[in-house]
């Protein structure tokens, strides 16, 4: 018995690139039944996204028919495909139909395209009054900028998260990964789940509307940064956290490591660690205060000793007295990890074609639940690929009416 927290949930998938599609795969991640809704003309945004992955391994360019975005390798898990044109009458039509038997759309078209395409909130809603119906866009549905196009970087951008990143000295610098993107999918992921539940127990659906702007501004602004300025900080902290000395990045004799103090008794502990009892009582270092403002002379202390050890041994020490201490560990030693090893952390891509592709890897699914499964039992597929299973099963359509639409264009 398949006891998926969303088992029997049907999602259809309107979505593109990074935001959307990560967003349906963790629906699909919870057991949800995804299905990816692809133009039968240009097919999917993601299998022709670089970096691409065949038979002769990772490549920028696409060198035959079985070279695959890795893109949809990793987000098309867990989900089944299916071809529609949607802006064909029949292909609307057929659309409409499908939604009857949804309990989810999630779209992350620009705002008003779905309303040009008879595909929006209040028409889905009037056929079928159950269904959570997610927006997902960089401003939102309203506002000035709502008409506005919104890239990864342009979200972390206006919504502050570059004016905070990098070095003092240094330019405005986005996150290493997608952030803005990875965030906002998991801010949609927990709105649809919170529609579905208010469905479940009213019998009303509802329009969920997130951007990627508010996403990433809500995180950033927990922090003070109207006080920044007027305590002589830096908007920049680089590794630091600014309200706790040391929290920084140091430099080992073999790599990076963080370590991270938020007390004054963990002061105390460190200063036995690197073997300067001496420095727990000083009253330049004694105190949270102290320490800050002499934030440049502690870190000068800490990269001193860190300097003569190796990452293990330095993070090991750290570990040891029960302080945060952490390697700044790349892909190769996370591969090689087993705590993402125990964790379920790092699972094979699965190519359609050709199967497990050694080398390259996608995450597992990062909850864990005491009953409930989650992950995913399927590969990524190609468009198209279920079109007899769903428009035959949902839609009740034959052979002949089928190849009628494939040969019409319309699926």
């Amino acid at each position: 018995m398949d006891n998926s927290i969303l088992q029997g949930v049907r999602v259809l998938d309107l979505t593109q690139y990074y935001l959307g599609p990560h967003t349906t795969l963790l629906l699909a991640g919870l057991g949800a039944e995804v299905i990816r809704v692809d133009n039968p003309e240009t097919g999917d945004t993601l299998s022709g996204s670089a970096i691409f992955l065949g038979r002769d391994g990772p490549s920028l360019e696409r060198r035959d028919e079985d070279d695959i975005g890795i893109p949809l390798l990793k987000r098309g898990r867990g989900k089944k495909a299916i071809t529609l044109n949607l802006k064909a009458d029949e292909g609307q039509r057929l659309f409409l139909e499908l939604v009857d038997k949804a309990d989810v759309v999630v779209e992350n078209f620009s705002v008003g395209v779905a309303a040009r395409l008879g595909i929006d909130f209040e028409t889905l809603h009037a056929r079928n009054p159950k269904l959570v119906y997610a927006s997902l866009t960089g401003y939102g549905q309203t506002g000035p900028d709502a008409g506005l196009k919104c890239f990864d970087p342009a979200a972390q951008a206006v919504s502050g998260l570059m004016a905070i990143t990098g070095h003092p000295d240094g330019p405005p610098t986005k996150a290493g990964s997608g952030l803005a993107d990875s965030i906002t999918s998991v801010y949609a992921f927990s709105g649809i789940l919170a529609a579905l539940f208010h469905a479940e127990r009213t019998g009303q659906g509802q329009h969920v509307d997130v951007a990627m702007v508010d996403s990433v501004f809500s995180l950033v602004y927990d922090e003070p940064l109207e006080c920044y300025a007027e305590l002589g900080l830096s908007d920049r902290q680089g590794n630091r956290v600014s309200r706790v000395s040391p929290f920084n990045a140091y430099r080992s004799a073999d790599g990076w490591l963080i370590i991270g103090l938020v007390s004054d008794a963990h002061w105390r502990l460190l200063c036995s660690v690197i073997e300067q009892p001496e420095l727990a009582d000083d009253s330049d270092f004694a105190t949270a205060s102290a320490r800050l403002i002499n934030n440049t002379r502690v870190d000068e202390i800490l990269s001193a000793w860190t300097a003569d050890r190796g990452t293990e041994q330095a993070v090991g020490a750290v570990q040891a007295a029960g302080l945060v201490g952490a390697a700044v560990n790349n892909i190769a030693a996370i591969r090689k990890s087993p705590q993402f090893k125990a964790r379920g952390m790092i699972e094979d891509v699965v190519h359609p074609t050709l199967g497990v592709v050694p080398g390259v890897g996608a995450a597992g699914f990062p909850i864990k639940f005491s009953v409930s499964k989650t992950g995913y039992d399927t590969p990524a597929v190609l468009p198209g690929s279920h079109n007899a299973e769903i428009y035959g099963s949902l839609l009740d359509l034959d052979e002949a009416e089928l190849a009628r639409l494939t040969e019409a264009g319309v699926i």
